[in-house]
């Protein structure tokens, strides 16, 4: 009778040299190829499709191994799974799963080049690295609900804008690990029917939740930053001088500064409109700039505010930690709500340069086209009644208020 198992002899295995497939039964296959290398191969059919998996070299693999993985999957086929996927399965029970961590910051690093947004792409990372710090050495198959909710309790109520993206990112970096097989189960980040019985509905923020050093106090703080030596205390001080967001001073180039005209150009990239933004600079802001720049020589490509390294910015958290260190209750990002309400109330400058100012579209694209040679030199003057104000606490007098001026609401959120 004809041998329907192990029907190559090692003799035969090993002088097969015509390129093609010798067959030795139960699906096994030796594959020989034109170079002369010879591999194992499992060949069947599931669903009407002919498929094949690799067994591995005959170098790697004797063929007492072979034919036992050939077994193997004959058992699989017979139990209606795939080879294929029961193999791999296996493969990754074997192998210890990647820490949250790894699996976060390939997450994030596959993600992050479609944004344009640089405060986003700050949040993502922030919340990955600092917010889910005590996820991140943990094992993803082992993270459990327990865990997400001692991360995420601590700040449920008392900033539950943050603790709700936390939350949404770590059940994303989790779904992920699912996806490459890692976990299985539900996804303990999940909100409804799971977190939310251990968390309740979270309070919702109202406007102006940026909280803000008020008009009169302003002056003051500036001149203790300006008491201080630190890379982050001279952005600050650009920050509230330029009214900017902290995003773009941290991502502030020296190509984008023109010291003879004292103009930043932001470009479109870079902004949350997504249009380029020309900064008149106050001779404070300029002063400020030099400040940084004495004694070295820069390429348009450096940061204006480098950290630790010439080559690399500050740290998001820089000034926000400088505030913080100071004593002060409030964010680098109030300043605007604190120069807004100055500008408001206590100067006649009209309010489409007050909004221009602060990079608000204000207007039709016509009208904002028509204005803004104008509206430059307007806002130049603004922004150096602003660094006066700041530079003399004493001179801090209410300015005359124009007719028909539209008074803002102190404490809106200004983005």
């Amino acid at each position: 009778m004809t041998r329907s198992l192990n029907r190559l002899s090692t003799l035969a295995i090993k002088s097969a040299r015509e390129p093609g497939r010798y067959a030795d039964g139960g699906n096994l296959y030796l594959s020989v190829t034109k170079t002369g290398s010879k591999s194992w191969v499992f060949m069947f059919v599931q669903h009407g499709k002919q498929r094949e998996m690799g067994i591995g070299s005959v170098r790697d693999v004797p063929v007492t191994a072979a034919r036992e993985a050939a077994a193997l999957a004959r058992r699989h086929l017979a139990e209606g799974r795939c080879p294929i996927v029961a193999r791999d399965e296996a493969r990754a029970a074997q192998r210890p799963a990647p820490l949250f961590g790894e699996i976060a910051d390939e997450l994030f690093r596959t993600l992050s080049p479609k944004w344009k947004n640089e405060k986003h792409r700050f949040q993502w990372e922030h919340a990955l690295t600092v917010g889910a710090k005590a996820l991140r050495k943990i094992p993803v198959d082992r993270i459990t609900r327990d865990d997400v909710l001692r991360v995420l309790s601590p700040i449920w109520n008392e900033k539950p804008e943050t603790a709700a993206r936390l939350r949404n990112r770590i059940e994303r970096v989790l779904a992920a690990a699912e996806a490459k097989g890692y976990r299985k189960g539900p996804n303990p980040a999940r909100w409804k029917d799971n977190l939310d019985t251990g968390l309740g509905k979270r309070e919702r923020l109202t406007r102006g939740h940026h909280k803000r050093v008020e008009i009169d106090a302003a002056p003051a703080f500036v001149a203790a930053l300006r008491e201080r030596e630190a890379m982050a205390a001279l952005a600050l001080e650009f920050l509230i001088l330029t009214a900017a967001r902290t995003g773009e001073v941290l991502g502030a180039t020296w190509g984008e500064i023109d010291r003879k005209a004292r103009i930043w150009r932001i470009p479109a990239a870079r902004m949350k409109a997504g249009k380029v933004h020309e900064v008149p600079l106050s001779g404070r802001a300029s002063s400020v700039l030099e400040k940084v720049r004495a004694g070295r020589e820069v390429s348009p490509d450096d940061p204006v505010f480098h950290g630790p390294k010439m080559s690399a910015p500050l740290s998001n958290m820089s000034l926000a930690m400088l505030m913080r260190r100071m004593g002060v209750a409030a964010t680098p990002h109030g300043f605007r709500s604190t120069f807004r309400d100055w500008a408001g109330n206590r100067t006649n400058f009209p309010r489409e340069v007050i909004e221009e100012a602060l990079a608000h579209a204000v207007g039709s694209e016509v009208e904002r086209a028509y204005r803004r040679e104008a509206d430059t030199l307007k806002r130049s003057k603004l922004l150096q009644a602003w660094a006066g104000f700041l530079d003399a606490p004493h001179r801090g007098e209410v300015l005359p208020f124009a007719s028909g001026q539209a008074r803002r609401r102190r404490g809106d959120e200004i983005p």
